[in-house]
């Protein structure tokens, strides 16, 4: 929320501790954080969202300071990561639904802009990930072949 006389805005929020360390009220082990971050993977779950369930749902604040690498790094070294990144995918969500309201809507022009710009940001996204190694160089969007990564 903005101040009230300096036109600024505030830092509220909460920040992460400068030291991570082993939070004591956590009882379950690596290994059992391990089979948590595969099943919910298997169900087809992106490394940000298995973050916040086991947040919120098993108490685990970091899963980083539990297995010493990043939820990512895990799934990459089981190999059960997606293919593709997941920004660019809730990008490429996102036209595609911007796609389904210009065309009820063809006067839309503030969404026709929103369609460029979301599409521009996936352009850059996908030649900053095929610089380094996370996509195939082969790999393009495509407005038409976008459908395929819907679900």
């Amino acid at each position: 929320m903005a101040r009230m006389y300096s036109r600024k805005k505030g830092k509220s929020g909460s920040t992460k501790p400068s030291v991570p360390k082993k939070t004591t009220w956590v009882t379950y082990k690596p290994k059992e954080v391990e089979m948590i971050i595969t099943k919910m993977a298997k169900e087809g779950k992106n490394p940000a969202s298995i973050g916040l369930v086991l947040r919120d749902t098993y108490g685990i604040p970091s899963a980083k300071v539990m297995l010493k690498k990043s939820i990512k790094q895990f799934m990459a070294e089981k190999e059960i990561l997606q293919k593709v990144p997941e920004d660019i995918l809730s990008l490429i969500r996102r036209t595609i639904e911007l796609l389904k309201h210009i065309e009820n809507n063809k006067q839309d022009q503030t969404a026709k802009r929103g369609l460029t710009l979301t599409e521009s940001k996936i352009r850059r996204l996908t030649d900053y990930y095929k610089r380094t190694g996370e996509l195939k160089s082969e790999w393009n969007y495509n407005r038409d072949s976008a459908g395929m990564f819907a679900e």
